[in-house]
């Protein structure tokens, strides 16, 4: 069986199938991950991505990220501090709402904002709202986020977490054909203690980590 697309672990197992796709988690950071073979190509990917709505004038669309830039803003010091929004979307609005209280704001898309520069520096904090279920490489992914936050830096990040493995072929959120990894609390706190990290979680769908200095 092939590694674990985030830790690279050989111990992982088949979990489940639906009518398009198998799922397999891994026995050792807890990452549930769709059959490979099934990733959308690139193109059809950005076809999903061009049907979404959102946009900073969406008053319901700026309350669902207020659950991760509301905790977030309380343990930040006090502007101005750097920050990059990585998978900003075709609507960018997490910056927006960011810059309006002060931050110094970049984004980074893949596919609406392909700022490779962006990519060389670091943050004083970083976001990632509903975007790490879509990686097809978390462990690359998952390195490039942490080398982009400084030192004592922020990384917040926004995803629906596993919460039954028994219940997760019956659950909504794997049926998005963009959704490719599926991460849970034992996940991230796999990754907090391999990379030295604090950990913090915030209601359902939120996840703090600050790096050491």
């Amino acid at each position: 069986m092939d590694r674990c697309p985030l830790c690279k672990s050989k111990d992982n197992q088949w979990l489940v199938a639906d009518t398009k796709r198998d799922y397999f988690r891994c026995l050792q950071c807890a990452l549930i991950y769709a059959d490979p073979t099934t990733h959308l190509t690139s193109f059809q990917e950005k076809y999903v991505y061009d049907q979404h709505q959102n946009n900073p004038d969406d008053d319901c669309y700026r309350q669902f990220l207020g659950r991760l830039a509301t905790p977030l803003v309380t343990r930040l010091p006090s502007p101005p501090l750097f920050g990059l929004d990585f998978g900003s979307g075709p609507g960018p609005t997490l910056s927006v709402m960011l810059a309006e209280m002060g931050y110094t704001m970049t984004i980074y898309d893949p596919y609406f904002a392909v700022q490779s520069a962006v990519l060389n520096g670091q943050y004083d904090f970083v976001t990632c709202t509903e975007a790490i279920e879509h990686f097809y490489q978390p462990a690359k992914e998952w390195g490039l986020l942490l080398r982009l936050v400084k030192p004592g830096g922020w990384l917040g990040i926004m995803t629906k977490l596993v919460t039954d493995t028994d219940a997760f072929g019956h659950w909504y959120y794997k049926n998005d054909p963009t959704h490719v990894s599926f991460f849970s609390r034992n996940t991230f706190c796999f990754l907090a203690q391999r990379d030295g990290l604090e950990v913090e979680f915030v209601g359902n769908d939120v996840i703090l980590l600050r790096k050491p200095q």
